[in-house]
């Protein structure tokens, strides 16, 4: 593949996901398709696109910037498993102050969960896996590939807190905020339970995600 060919596939994985999130064509969508068929079909989009453009970084032509050295592996794998807690644990739970939310409506900021610690914990989780990803690929493509996913995501988060604070007005938002701030930020007694059902996922996630990295990406985590 060109540069050519690996930079539209990457203009296209941003297309396919800035597009469908504006508010008239989001609106438009869910009129036609329904909010949960809506989400199930950009999710898919989403996925097939990441893998599209990873794909692509990896037949783009090769220019290293630095060496892969054992230490990065683990470091990785590590810091992998920590990217699975927090999907784990953010995953279809209320959370007003981002996107990826589900009845946000019952949200309980005495018992926030890992809004408590992380406002963007989706955005969070993709700035971990972007960055921990440039540590064993120092090629030219794929350093253009995860740092620009790392710049994204991190410039995600005051973009969204500037949206989301007009939604719900600001007074609402310094309320819930300083609520959150006050609270435990433990998980209750009621809500144990849960914890250990999101911590069982995460180890699971994570054992899938070593499973499937060979047969997807082609490379062997181990």
């Amino acid at each position: 593949m060109t540069w050519l060919g690996f930079t539209a596939v990457f203009a296209l994985f941003f297309a396919t996901h800035s597009v469908p999130l504006r508010p008239r064509v989001r609106a438009t969508l869910e009129h036609y398709l329904g909010p949960r068929v809506f989400t199930l079909a950009y999710s898919s989009l989403s996925l097939v696109m990441l893998a599209a453009t990873i794909m692509s970084a990896g037949h783009a032509p090769y220019v290293q910037l630095w060496p892969q050295a054992i230490w990065q592996h683990y470091t990785v794998i590590a810091g992998m498993f920590v990217f699975c807690l927090i999907l784990a644990f953010s995953l279809g739970r209320p959370n007003p102050f981002s996107f990826g939310g589900t009845q946000n409506d019952l949200f309980d900021p005495a018992q926030p969960g890992i809004v408590g610690w992380l406002r963007h914990p989706i955005l969070a989780a993709l700035t971990l896996w972007a960055s921990l990803h440039l540590l064993p690929n120092g090629n030219l493509a794929h350093v253009l590939l995860f740092g620009v996913f790392t710049i994204f995501a991190v410039l995600g988060s005051p973009l969204i807190d500037r949206r989301k604070k007009r939604e719900m007005k600001i007074e609402t938002w310094d309320r819930l905020q300083s609520e959150i701030r006050s609270s435990s930020r433990m998980p209750s007694t009621a809500l144990c339970a849960e914890f250990f059902k999101r911590l069982a996922g995460a180890i699971a996630l994570f054992v899938i995600l070593i499973l499937l990295h060979p047969v997807l990406i082609g490379v062997s985590v181990l």
